[in-house]
């Protein structure tokens, strides 16, 4: 039995079968569909006594790449890759859930999330219970009879709140809870939510995966058990990832733990430049000696990760103002580039939720988030420290 091999090297030497034309990076199979040597083989196929390729809504050799690194990365059984990293996530609730069925969830989730659980779910008689990541104590009462699921996002968007995943996973073991993890922001690089316990995980790979704002696209992992069932959900539903995007995914993630670890450098100096800062009213980041969460971020991330957010003194205003004094950071929604970007999370990410549910979170009105890119830190700051001075 082979050596079990480090992240970094499965990250480059997960590929697709070398063809007859010898090619040394992935060619990428840019099919619909596959032929079919005889029809015995094609019944065969279809009726999953054979493995290979049918379709490439179904499965495609460059996808496929993708996944096993993913698979690989996690520590999972298997997966699958969808158009968004939204696309994981409604597969991921709608194969999983049925009428009847409720879900206990951190209440810190990205606004997209929150908009399946409480608008589109409950048209199909799913409930849900939103839990505070703060006082897990209460977690235990909010567990109803027909609670199926624990849907967790750590680092939450934008707010950066931990949940113990080791807890989690105890909590979800205990009371037979299907235990889903958005993995998202701290990549598995950083966090395994699989090794505390997690049965699925999901990802946009829109985010740091592809890590140059180039596709978007999405990837669940898990246990077999479960991603059975997601996989004939996405089957059958469509919300297949391009092989191309699926290509850049692969590439991309040959240098993750490179671009990891620049992004927690720059991010973790900017930082400590925002705490000390009087126009700053408190800064977040797991790592910062003022998180409150610190410990527990060290405990199960390997770093910080790229995104730190914190208050700019005078509300809306200020949070406005400094933005609009942005010279270099890129203003946009996206985050885990190569490029910073500045986000007001409560105008945009997350401007559906009412003010109560926002306040809920920790999105105050002069919250900002910065998704720290790969430019030099001195840079980053500099710039951050002009648009709070001007």
């Amino acid at each position: 039995m082979s050596e079990k091999k480090k992240f970094e090297t499965d990250a480059i030497r997960t590929q697709t079968p070398i063809t007859d034309e010898r090619e040394h990076s992935t060619p990428i199979y840019m099919t619909s569909s596959f032929r079919f040597d005889s029809a015995e083989q094609a019944r065969a196929l279809f009726a999953n006594e054979i493995e290979g390729n049918v379709y490439s809504r179904y499965s495609n050799p460059t996808t496929d790449e993708f996944i096993d690194k993913m698979c690989k990365m996690e520590g999972a059984e298997s997966g699958v890759a969808t158009a968004s990293g939204m696309a994981a996530v409604f597969s991921s609730l709608a194969a999983l859930l049925s009428q009847g069925d409720h879900v206990l969830a951190s209440r810190s989730l990205f606004g997209s999330s929150h908009q399946i659980l409480s608008q589109i779910l409950p048209r199909w008689g799913i409930s849900f219970t939103y839990a505070d990541t703060d006082d897990t104590n209460r977690w235990e009462e909010l567990v109803q009879p027909n609670t199926k699921m624990l849907f967790l996002e750590t680092p939450s968007n934008p707010g950066l709140d931990l949940i113990d995943l080791e807890w989690a996973g105890e909590f979800a073991e205990a009371h037979n809870l299907i235990n889903m993890v958005d993995n998202c922001f701290a990549t598995p690089y950083l966090q395994r939510p699989m090794d505390y316990g997690a049965d699925v995980v999901q990802h946009s790979a829109t985010k740091f995966i592809d890590g140059q704002g180039r596709a978007i696209g999405g990837v669940i992992v898990g246990k077999e058990k479960y991603m059975e069932e997601i996989s004939f959900f996405s089957r059958h539903s469509g919300p297949a990832l391009s092989p191309f995007n699926a290509w850049l995914f692969s590439k991309s993630l040959e240098t993750l733990p490179i671009r990891m670890e620049r992004h927690c450098d720059n991010a973790e100096a900017l930082a400590e430049f925002l705490g000390e800062h009087p126009k700053v009213n408190f800064v977040k980041y797991p790592f910062h000696k003022d998180h409150p969460q610190s410990d527990l971020a060290k405990k199960q991330m390997k770093r910080g990760g790229g995104v730190v957010c914190f208050e700019v003194e005078g509300g809306l205003n200020g949070a406005k103002s400094f933005i609009d004094k942005i010279s270099m950071i890129s203003r946009s929604a996206n985050l885990g580039d190569t490029r910073s970007i500045v986000t007001h999370p409560a105008s945009t990410t997350h401007s559906k939720l009412t003010e109560e549910e926002r306040q809920a979170v920790g999105i105050t009105p002069g919250l900002v988030r910065i998704a720290v890119g790969l430019e030099h830190k001195a840079d980053i700051i500099s710039d951050v420290e002009q648009a709070l001075n001007g």
